[in-house]
């Protein structure tokens, strides 16, 4: 076998799962809150006779992993909309336990309960449900997430900080579950809630677009490659063989 096929299929592969991750951040470049995926790759190098006993680098299939790269805030004026300065997460209840979410985008139910814009209840630092006077006008939310309504304090919004080294895995469209449990902020110098405002996906557009095109052209130079040493294989075997 030639030497060179080996690293160009396992390049393909790698190429093909990072083309993947790539047309995924950017369908969801304007998703409120999303994270992006990125992938990690590992080199291995294989010795063998089967490479003439010259050392030959391959590409692993690649890790999945979510950035937690902030996101662009942007600033809307409506009293509902939330978002996190600082390493955090809001919290929303999901069918198996809470899910993390940087999208702060709320509503508020008939019955008083504050819920995302999917349904979910929004959650405290105790994992409960917030509730309000759905007929009692404004609330305010204050930076350690302290909701006052006609100047009473009615609940406040969980503030959430996931440990750096959780496996995060993704949940709905803008929502994490860490594999590692999240601890209630306490320290609002570092993170706090900000009223008024949206977190928008911490994906770069141009950046990705940049690196697809990169990536494509280096797919179609492996594909190159593995094509032509289909097409030597062939020849040898007519040579060997006595055919033309």
């Amino acid at each position: 076998m030639d030497a060179s096929l080996a690293p160009a299929l396992s390049a393909q592969l790698a190429i093909e799962k990072r083309l993947d991750t790539l047309a995924n951040n950017l369908a969801n470049s304007r998703t409120v809150g999303f994270r992006a995926e990125e992938v990690k790759f590992e080199e291995y190098v294989k010795q063998s006779a089967e490479f003439n006993g010259d050392p030959t680098s391959l590409a692993s299939a690649g890790t999945t992993y979510l950035s937690t790269d902030a996101g662009e805030i942007t600033q809307t004026g409506n009293p509902l909309d939330l978002a996190v300065a600082g390493d955090a997460y809001f919290a929303y209840q999901g069918a198996n336990g809470p899910i993390y979410t940087r999208d702060g985008r709320m509503r508020i139910n008939q019955a008083g309960q504050i819920e995302t814009l999917t349904g979910k209840a929004l959650l405290d630092v105790g994992g409960a449900p917030l509730q309000i006077d759905p007929n009692g006008g404004r609330i305010y939310v204050a930076r350690d997430g302290m909701i006052t309504q006609n100047g009473v304090q009615v609940g406040a919004v969980g503030l959430f900080a996931i440990p750096a080294t959780a496996k995060l895995t993704r949940a709905d469209t803008s929502g994490i579950v860490p594999d590692q449990a999240a601890q209630p902020v306490i320290d609002f110098a570092q993170a706090g809630v900000m009223q008024g405002y949206v977190e928008g996906a911490n994906v770069n557009p141009i950046l990705e677009m940049t690196r697809l095109i990169t990536l494509q052209r280096a797919f179609e130079s492996a594909a190159n490659l593995v094509q032509s040493n289909e097409h030597s294989l062939t020849d040898a075997i007519q040579t060997l063989g006595g055919t033309s």
